[in-house]
């Protein structure tokens, strides 16, 4: 086994953390047994004066068909495209995003369910309720966050980047009570057009 500590950052990474590599699997046509697709370095679009990195790794619809490499091609045309917003309509989106240590906590709301598992340093979860609504994330931690509104806080010893997982399934409008509460990310300024739109 390697030492996954020394591998080099990607290319198009602005962290100093390993590069990652992005591994797809299929079943052969032939006689079922599952074999490897592709494997492709991670592609990173930068943010915020290169605070932060996205790093889309697929896209898929709910439920997804894996019968043939539809899905596959559907996902690299998307990409080609420009790719999708924060969420996918109807389907998933899964990316890795680094947080640098000057990176400003956006806060936001999409119209997903979200699963977020903090993957290197410790990472402060910021709610809207109050300063009672936040809690510290460290490497292994899982955040399901509900179509809420909530911002991300690199807080790492040392000035250190931090890397989160996440995986994004869109959901029902998002109402409380009898408000509905909308899909947002507005206070991000010119960058929240691209979060919107890009990544």
């Amino acid at each position: 086994m390697d030492n996954t500590d020394n591998r080099p950052p990607n290319p198009t990474q602005a962290s100093p953390l390993p590069g990652l590599t992005t591994h797809i699997t299929t079943n052969s046509p032939h006689d079922g047994k599952a074999v490897i697709h592709s494997s492709k370095p991670a592609q990173w679009t930068h943010l915020f004066n290169s605070t932060m990195a996205f790093n889309l790794i697929y896209t898929n619809t709910v439920p997804p068909n894996v019968n043939t490499l539809d899905d596959v091609e559907a996902h690299e045309h998307l990409v080609e495209s420009g790719g999708p917003g924060l969420t996918v309509s109807g389907g998933t989106v899964c990316r890795i995003v680094d947080f640098g240590p000057s990176a400003e906590p956006v806060m936001h709301r999409t119209q997903s369910l979200d699963f977020g598992v903090v993957l290197e340093g410790a990472v402060e979860l910021i709610l809207d309720g109050g300063e009672g609504e936040r809690r510290l994330c460290r490497r292994g931690d899982v955040v399901v966050q509900r179509g809420t509104n909530h911002a991300w806080k690199n807080v790492t010893p040392n000035d250190g980047w931090a890397r989160m997982l996440f995986v994004l399934q869109a959901s029902e409008k998002i109402t409380a009570g009898e408000k509905s509460l909308e899909e947002d990310v507005e206070h991000a300024g010119e960058e929240g057009d691209r979060l919107k739109q890009k990544m």
